[in-house]
């Protein structure tokens, strides 16, 4: 079940902070804190955890830190959300065998009809499309509207 969390949204920002202001090179995660205000005892992990789903590219270094593993436009929100979803260790109410007859047969596969169309919403998303809008709201990032990736 999808449950807007701080690392959810804290994850989300990250990603589109890289997207947002990458490039050629890394962004820092100290960036990414001074930026956005993610403390980092919330972001390394979650960062990591993008690594290992192959959603960004960790670099080491001196002049290392992130970049996204594809083209920002290639990257869905519902990438990142199945990222830190894998992260939570809430148990899941929905598979819960308590309940009435209304609620395993009414209630919870509404909810799960509505988080599957919220997915199919959120997988339609991608890191360009939220780069576009933060650029129509007028916030400045290092790299122009357009070049995202390098090979």
């Amino acid at each position: 079940m999808i449950r807007l969390t701080k690392k959810l949204l804290f994850a989300i920002e990250a990603v589109l902070d890289i997207a947002y202001n990458g490039g050629a090179t890394p962004v820092r995660s100290a960036d990414i804190t001074e930026r956005q205000g993610i403390p980092r005892r919330y972001l390394e992990p979650v960062l990591q955890e993008l690594v290992r789903h192959r959603i960004l590219i960790g670099i080491r270094g001196p002049s290392g830190g992130y970049r996204l593993a594809r083209e920002r436009r290639r990257v869905s929100v519902g990438d990142i959300v199945r990222t830190v979803r894998e992260l939570g260790t809430a148990e899941d109410p929905i598979s819960d065998p308590a309940g009435s007859a209304l609620g395993h047969q009414v209630v919870r596969p509404l909810w799960v009809e509505l988080e599957h169309e919220m997915m199919q919403r959120l997988d339609a998303l991608t890191l360009e499309d939220l780069c576009t809008r933060a650029h129509r709201a007028g916030i400045e990032g290092r790299i122009a509207q357009g070049g995202d990736f390098e090979i």
